[in-house]
């Protein structure tokens, strides 16, 4: 099987009531598979879907000791094995991860894929349960961890101020809750709680599959259906909507912590997606602000005025948001966000040079060509084609970036608009 690819293109099928997306590739001496099991961000469900990842991975109905599911993924040449949970706009997915070795390149494993996918449906069909609930020394565990993770999210304070500036600039919005859920969900959770509420995921909500390697999409198929036997009949549609939002004014959020380093986080409403025509210019855009170390954030608040230890953007393409972040001395608040605004105001008149221009486009077209050495990558820009309803092809994305005028990334630039700016900074000085 040929090892160069110059397109992401997987074969797609209806498995067992799946979405069932197939790669064959001999780039890779690794199998990798990928479940994507998805649900709309709320207040409702957050905690459980974070929970519920959590618990998923600690055992299954074959192996209901932790430590025996971990000595059986040894025994699968040390095979990669994870469960977790993203956001994507306002919907959160929970992953499954499995990667095994190829057994083409091991002398005794002939059915390493089989077991791989017999593992994955372990997960998906047969988890530990009793008399209707998953363990509850497994639930009660796991809350306590869950309850540390989202504690201890203050610890990190470039993580701890994103989600500030993002819960004040969302308020109100599905997008403003933290993936990993919320604390006071965690006492009323049990195990019967959950059991029932991942047979609800299970039986409804839409589930892909990724499958990524050197395999015959027909044996993949075959496998699955032999061993992720779910009984799947309507498939819910998740109504999720991103309306755009005019800003009228901006607004200010100002925390107090004991910290070292004020963070600066200013967050903007783009009104473009990736399904947009718009979206290769915002990619542009956000690459010459900001998303790159010759960008004019960089450049000129970093490096030229030392207002700031780092200055960068990015994208949540599926929201519409593009988020400057940076770190600074708090008395420099003032002059840093405006040197910020001075930046988007040139972008606004397009004053980009042709050496930006151009520096931004290779970039950007070298990462989106890095996507072909990593199945993981191609397996995420698959996906939010999926998610988004448009389905790019590489090469098409490719030529739109090269296409981008400086006119293009202007109309980009007046949709820019800021709606909240937060700073985190110490207990001391003036507010």
């Amino acid at each position: 099987m040929s090892t160069h690819l110059t397109e992401i293109a997987f074969n797609s099928s209806q498995v067992n009531g799946m979405n069932v997306h197939i790669l064959p590739t001999g780039k890779f001496k690794t199998t990798t598979i990928v479940t994507m099991i998805e649900q709309a961000l709320s207040e409702e469900t957050v905690t459980k879907t974070a929970l519920l990842a959590m618990v998923m991975k600690r055992a299954s109905a074959r192996f209901k000791e932790t430590k025996r599911l971990r000595e059986h993924l040894d025994f699968l040449y040390g095979a990669i094995f994870d469960v977790d949970v993203t956001k994507k706009g306002e919907r959160q997915i929970l992953q499954i991860y499995m990667e095994v070795p190829n057994e083409k390149y091991l002398t005794q494993a002939d059915s390493l894929l089989e077991e791989a996918v017999q593992f994955v449906g372990d997960m998906l069909v047969r988890p530990c349960v009793e008399n209707g609930a998953f363990l509850e020394k497994y639930v009660k565990q796991e809350k306590e961890t869950l309850r540390k993770r989202i504690e201890s999210l203050i610890d990190d304070k470039m993580k701890y101020a994103n989600q500030r500036v993002t819960e004040e600039m969302c308020k109100g919005e599905p997008f403003s809750l933290l993936v990993q859920g919320r604390l006071e969900d965690l006492p009323s959770i049990t195990g019967e709680d959950l059991y029932q509420y991942f047979q609800e995921l299970m039986a409804s909500n839409p589930i892909n599959m990724f499958v990524v390697g050197d395999v015959d999409a027909g044996r993949v198929r075959q496998a699955i259906e032999t061993h992720i036997p779910l009984q799947r009949s309507t498939i819910k549609t998740l109504e999720i909507s991103t309306p755009e939002k005019n800003i009228q004014e901006e607004r200010t959020t100002v925390d107090r912590l004991d910290v070292s380093q004020a963070k600066l986080n200013i967050g903007c409403r783009t009104n473009i997606t990736y399904k947009d025509e718009e979206y290769p210019a915002l990619l542009l855009y956000n690459g010459i602000l900001g998303g790159f170390p010759h960008s004019k954030l960089f450049v000129n608040v970093r490096e030229k005025a030392s207002l700031a230890y780092y200055a960068v953007s990015r994208l949540e393409s599926h929201k519409g948001i593009l988020m400057i972040m940076s770190g600074i001395e708090a008395k420099m608040f003032d002059q840093a966000v405006e040197i910020i605004k001075a930046q988007m105001e040139t972008m606004r008149q397009g004053k980009i040079s042709e050496e930006e221009l151009s520096q931004t486009r290779a970039t950007l077209t070298n990462q989106f060509r890095e996507l072909l050495d990593s199945a993981r990558m191609m397996i995420d820009f698959t996906y939010n084609g999926l998610l988004s309803g448009r389905k790019r092809q590489l090469d098409e994305l490719l030529q739109a970036i090269e296409t981008v005028s400086i006119d293009d990334i202007k109309q980009v630039a007046d949709k820019v608009k800021i709606d909240m700016i937060y700073l985190l900074r110490d207990k001391k000085g003036e507010a």
